[in-house]
């Protein structure tokens, strides 16, 4: 007796089942982190709650992003080169420092009261409050700002003591950390609420602090 094997090949032209799992985008997902890491702060922020928000399961962030403090340095840069990029994109013109940092709180006020995310700055909000399990990242982003805008102001208001726009006299490591503890404050005060209009009261309240001008000359604008 012979047997008939009758192969059935697939038609190329019949439809998909439907149902199939969507591809998964990493940027999107990236950003939903950006977004908790910022309002909540890494603390509190968990792995299942970046994983429901993402509508990963944990198995799958983790392949995707690695381990938390992985994926919150990720979501750092992400900020940086996004949103928080307000004060390097200020100075870029190379100009005097007091115009420099006259920009950078201008911008701060609105960057940190933009209703298109959170309030305030995530570099500076998103370890206030962390256990010691958290202690790495706290200094990574403490050595981000003072390696970063303040170091950046610090060689800027240098290089005008050298120029001859600021008297010789004048601390240029302590004239930046002070508009630094400004940018700060700003920060923790739009998290608590306050508009635009309130922070750009206190960026020009606070550059009036700035040392007198050698030459008139020279004077940066008022903020």
């Amino acid at each position: 007796m012979v047997y008939l094997v009758v192969t059935m090949k697939k038609d190329p032209t019949a439809p998909r089942p439907r149902g199939r799992p969507r591809k998964f985008d990493r940027e999107a997902a990236l950003q939903i982190a950006v977004r908790m890491f910022w309002r909540r702060g890494f603390e509190a922020t968990g792995i299942q709650d970046l994983a429901d928000a993402m509508g990963l399961a944990p198995p799958s962030l983790y392949a995707a992003f690695g381990d938390k403090k992985t994926l919150f340095r990720e979501a750092i840069a992400a900020y940086q080169a996004g949103p928080g990029a307000f004060a390097r994109r200020a100075a870029e013109d190379g100009g005097p420092a007091r115009e420099v940092i006259a920009a950078s709180l201008r911008a701060a006020a609105h960057a940190f009261t933009d209703g298109e995310h959170p309030p305030g700055c995530m570099v500076i909000l998103s370890t206030t409050n962390h256990g010691p399990g958290a202690d790495d990242l706290a200094a990574w982003l403490r050595t981000l700002r003072t390696d970063g805008t303040q170091a950046d102001w610090t060689r800027r208001i240098e290089r005008d003591v050298a120029d001859g726009l600021l008297p010789a006299g004048t601390d240029a490591a302590g004239l930046a950390r002070f508009y630094m503890t400004v940018l700060e404050g700003m920060s923790i005060q739009a998290g608590d609420g306050a508009d635009r209009a309130a922070l750009e009261a206190v960026a020009t309240l606070a550059m009036t602090a700035w040392p007198a001008q050698i030459t008139q000359s020279t004077a940066s604008p008022r903020i």
